[in-house]
């Protein structure tokens, strides 16, 4: 990769951490609907938006094979759950919280990779995992009340979405295309959302109508961009560059819904974030 497709990676990177940090705005300002009904909208966007853009490259599906057929199952059910507890986390926490507690992703990918993919974990893997977990603790803030437990939730969210990270880079390995993955994974979050939002289904106002299509086109913005980004330049370069989303996520929540984060938040989100700095560092060194 040349210094300017770096650049443009770089940019990328930071279009899709804006466009995540926008869905998580508008998720929260789509005010009291169930997160099922949240989760639909935003994979039924991003369902029709994969599919027209694989028909578009022409892709063929049908010989993915059975095995990888199984991952894709187990990946979409792990994303499913992911999307889950993250949104169910904005909801009920400070939006900055949410999306940090969801950055720790990197940090259990490291572990899920080693059973998933037999990747030994380096020892810098190690120490600044341990550390970024330590970090979350600030902003968890062990306690026995509701926020804890939303809080833990929060961290689900991160487990399910570095186990989904393994997973599809275990698949983009063997060949199946990372839009492909997408699609897979938002069609399936979809149909499982509509017997869950049968339960409690709440026929959203206008307003809240156009802030769950502004969640699913946010979304589907941001996963677009973050598949560009690393056309153009490796994880290990420019991933750290996705923690600005977290930078995004308190300022929206800050102008538009007035939240800001105590002290012990902003101490977890510098040793996180800390962390993903010096295993970049750490990364570009080594190669």
């Amino acid at each position: 990769m040349n210094k300017y497709n770096k650049k443009i990676g770089i940019l990328y990177i930071l279009g899709a951490a804006f466009g995540f940090s926008l869905m998580g705005l508008f998720v929260r300002m789509a005010g009291e609907l169930p997160t099922f009904e949240k989760v639909f909208f935003r994979n039924l966007i991003a369902a029709f938006v994969a599919f027209f853009m694989l028909i578009k490259s022409g892709y063929k599906w049908e010989n993915i094979g059975r095995k990888n057929w199984i991952l894709l199952f187990i990946r979409s059910t792990c994303g499913f759950i992911g999307v889950i507890c993250n949104f169910y986390a904005i909801d009920h926490m400070n939006i900055a919280d949410a999306s940090i507690l969801n950055k720790l992703s990197p940090f259990f990918a490291i572990m899920i990779s080693f059973i998933i993919l037999q990747e030994k974990p380096v020892l810098m893997d190690i120490l600044t995992t341990v550390v970024a977990f330590i970090g979350a603790i600030f902003v968890v803030k062990p306690s026995a009340n509701f926020a804890f437990v939303v809080a833990m939730i929060g961290v689900m969210g991160g487990l399910m979405a570095g186990t989904a990270y393994a997973l599809v880079r275990k698949m983009t390995g063997s060949g199946v295309k990372g839009m492909f993955i997408v699609f897979s994974f938002s069609v399936f979050s979809s149909i499982c959302c509509i017997p869950l939002m049968a339960i409690d289904f709440i026929i959203p106002s206008f307003i809240q109508f156009i802030m769950l299509m502004g969640s699913g086109f946010s979304a589907m913005v941001g996963q677009i961009c973050i598949t560009k980004a690393y056309t153009y330049a490796p994880a290990k370069e420019i991933s750290v560059y996705d923690y600005t989303q977290v930078i995004y996520s308190a300022l929206l929540g800050f102008i538009f819904v007035g939240q800001i984060p105590d002290r012990l938040s902003f101490i977890g989100y510098t040793i996180i974030i800390s962390m993903a700095v010096l295993k970049w560092i750490y990364n570009n060194k080594e190669n």
